[in-house]
C-alpha cells in the first residue's frame, strides 16, 4: 500500500499521541499507521479538496472513520495541534516543508516530533531546522525503485547548534551502508556538476565553492594549522604594509592553534562570537581589529573575553587588506567593472609597492548621478545611498572603502566628477556641493563587508577541506526607521 520512504517515516512515529500526516493525498500512510498499531488516532490533512475526497474513500473502505480525521488545510493552519505528538510531512520540497514548520507557533513546534521526507533541497531543510532549535535525532536513506530518499526525524533541543553549509549537505545519515554510500556519491556528483556549469558560465568563484563543498562531503573537513593560514594571507595582504596606527594580525590564539571551521565577519562582536560558538568555529577572521587600543582591563561583556573563554582564535586584516590589489578596494573595482564600461583605471592614493587605497575609473559612457546611485545601492546592498545634488553626467569616478571623506580633496585634484566612500561628515557634503562634485556615501559597513566573499573564495581555493562560512551576523549595525 505504501512505498519504502513512507514505511520509514512510519517507523519514526513515536506513538505518544495523535499523529498528523500533512499532504496526505489518499490517506494510505494514515491507514498504515493505524493498522500497524503505530498510533491510535491520525489527522490526515491536505490543501486540495480532490486529494481529501480520495482520502475519505480510502478511510471509509478500511472502516477507520472513527480513528482518522480529515482536515482541509494549507499546511497546519486548520489542524488542531493540542494532542498532536508527531507530524509527518513527506513528498514536498525542503523549502515548502521549512515554511510549514516555521509558520507553526513555537509552543506546539517545540513539543512535536517532526518526521520529514523532502523531495528537493534537503540541505536547506536541515539548516533551517537547526535555526528553529530542532535537532535531527535520526536520518536514514531509503531506496525505492531506482530512487534514493532521505527521511529525517527532528525534535526540539535547548542546546541545538547551528549547521554550517557543509554539515547541512552532509546530513546525519550513515554512509556505512549501501543506500547511504550511494546517496552521498550522488550528492557529490551533483555538486561537481554544478561547479562545472558555473565554471563554463564564467562564475569561477561559485565553481571553486561547489568543488570545495563536494571535496568536504567526500573527505570530511580536515584540521589546518592556523599559522599556515596566517602565512597564506601574509603572502597576499602583507601585514607589514598596514598603517602604523593599525593592529592587524593574529590577535588571539586558541589552545590547539588549528581549526576545521572558520567564520568570516567584518567585526568580531559578541553576536558573531555566539554564532561561531554555535557553529563550532575555532577561528574567526575579521576586517576590523578586535583589539585596537591598548587594553587596561578585559570585562566579561567584551568580545575579547568571549574569545578567550570560548577558545576561539582571531585573525584581523584591516589596512593591509584595504590597499592590496585584490583586497577591499580591488573587489569594489571588480564589481564596478561588471556593471560599467571602464576604459581606464588609475590609483587613487598610491601607497607604493603596487598597492593603492582606492581607484579612479574613467567610464566609456557617462552615467547620470541617479543611475549611478541606484547601481551602487545594488552593488553594496545598502538600505539607501546618501548622495549630493548634481545634474551633470559622470565620466570619472574615484572611490575608497570605509571612511574616506577626508580624501574628497584628492578626488577633486584628479578631476573626478564623483566620489564614492562611506561615513561622510556634514562639512564634506558642504564642500562637495560648493565645488560641484557628486558625492555618494554607501556606508562604512557596506563598502567593506563586500570583501568577505573574496576571502571565502581564496580560502576555499587554497584550503578546500576547511569549512569556511561568512557570518550571518555580519550585518549593518545601524537600523533605518
Amino acid at each position: 500500500m505504501i512505498d519504502n520512504r513512507l514505511k520509514k517515516a512510519a517507523e519514526f512515529v513515536s506513538g505518544r499521541g495523535v499523529a498528523c500526516d500533512v499532504g496526505t493525498d489518499h490517506a494510505h500512510l494514515a491507514v498504515y499507521l493505524i493498522s500497524g498499531g503505530r498510533c491510535r488516532e491520525v489527522i490526515a490533512s491536505d490543501i486540495g479538496k480532490g486529494p481529501l475526497s480520495a482520502a475519505a474513500k480510502t478511510v471509509s473502505e478500511h472502516g477507520l472513520s472513527d480513528k482518522i480525521s480529515l482536515v482541509l488545510s494549507d499546511g497546519l493552519e486548520n489542524v488542531p495541534l493540542d494532542r498532536v505528538s508527531d507530524i509527518i510531512i513527506a513528498g514536498m520540497g525542503g523549502e515548502t516543508i521549512t515554511d510549514i514548520i516555521r509558520r507553526t507557533d513555537e509552543h506546539h513546534r517545540n513539543n512535536i516530533r517532526w518526521i520529514l521526507q523532502p523531495m528537493t533541497k534537503p540541505e536547506i531543510l536541515r539548516r533551517e531546522l537547526y535555526k528553529m532549535g530542532l535537532r535531527l535525532i535520526k536520518e536514514e536513506i531509503v531506496e525505492d525503485g531506482r530512487k534514493m530518499y532521505t527521511v529525517m526525524c527532528a525534535e526540539f533541543s535547548a542546546d541545538t547548534p547551528l549547521l554550517t553549509e557543509t554539515e547541512a549537505y552532509a546530513g546525519m545519515y550513515s554512509c556505512e551502508n549501501s543506500p547511504g554510500r550511494e546517496y552521498r556519491a550522488a550528492e557529490i556528483a551533483r555538486l561537481r556538476k554544478i561547479a562545472a556549469g558555473l565554471s563554463i558560465s564564467g562564475d569561477h568563484s561559485g565553481s571553486t565553492h561547489y568543488n570545495a563543498l563536494a571535496l568536504r562531503l567526500e573527505k570530511g573537513s580536515q584540521p589546518t594549522d592556523i599559522t599556515a593560514i596566517c602565512r597564506f594571507f601574509d603572502s597576499l595582504y602583507p601585514f607589514s604594509t598596514q598603517e602604523k596606527w593599525d593592529n592587524s594580525g593574529l590577535l588571539a590564539e586558541n589552545e590547539s592553534m588549528s581549526c576545521r571551521k572558520i567564520l568570516l565577519t567584518l567585526d568580531i562582536t559578541c553576536e558573531s562570537i555566539s554564532e561561531a560558538e554555535r557553529k563550532g568555529a575555532e577561528l574567526m577572521i575579521s576586517h576590523h581589529p578586535v583589539i585596537f587600543q591598548p587594553l587596561k582591563n578585559i570585562r566579561r561583556s567584551t568580545p575579547v573575553f568571549r574569545l578567550i573563554r570560548s577558545g576561539i582564535a582571531a585573525l584581523c586584516m584591516h589596512t593591509n587588506l584595504d590597499i592590496a590589489n585584490n583586497g577591499t578596494n580591488g573587489v569594489i573595482l571588480d564589481k564596478l567593472r561588471e556593471r560599467l564600461s571602464i576604459k581606464e583605471t588609475l590609483p587613487f592614493e598610491n601607497c607604493g609597492g603596487g598597492r593603492y587605497l582606492g581607484y579612479i575609473a574613467d567610464l566609456q559612457e557617462a552615467i547620470s548621478p541617479d543611475d549611478l546611485g541606484a547601481l551602487l545601492k545594488d552593488i553594496f546592498g545598502c538600505a539607501y545611498v546618501r548622495a549630493s545634488h548634481r545634474r551633470e553626467n559622470i565620466s570619472r569616478i574615484a572611490f575608497c572603502s570605509g571612511s574616506g571623506g577626508s580624501m574628497l580633496e584628492l578626488a577633486l585634484e584628479n578631476g573626478c566628477d564623483a566620489y564614492i566612500t562611506g561615513d561622510v561628515k556634514h562639512d564634506v557634503w558642504i564642500d562637495a556641493a560648493n565645488r560641484g562634485i557628486a558625492l555618494f556615501d554607501c556606508g562604512h559597513f557596506h563598502t567593506e563587508n563586500i570583501v568577505l566573499p573574496e576571502l571565502k573564495r581564496i580560502l576555499e581555493k587554497e584550503f578546500p577541506l576547511l569549512d569556511v562560512e561568512i557570518a550571518e551576523s555580519s550585518s549593518d549595525p545601524v537600523r533605518y526607521i
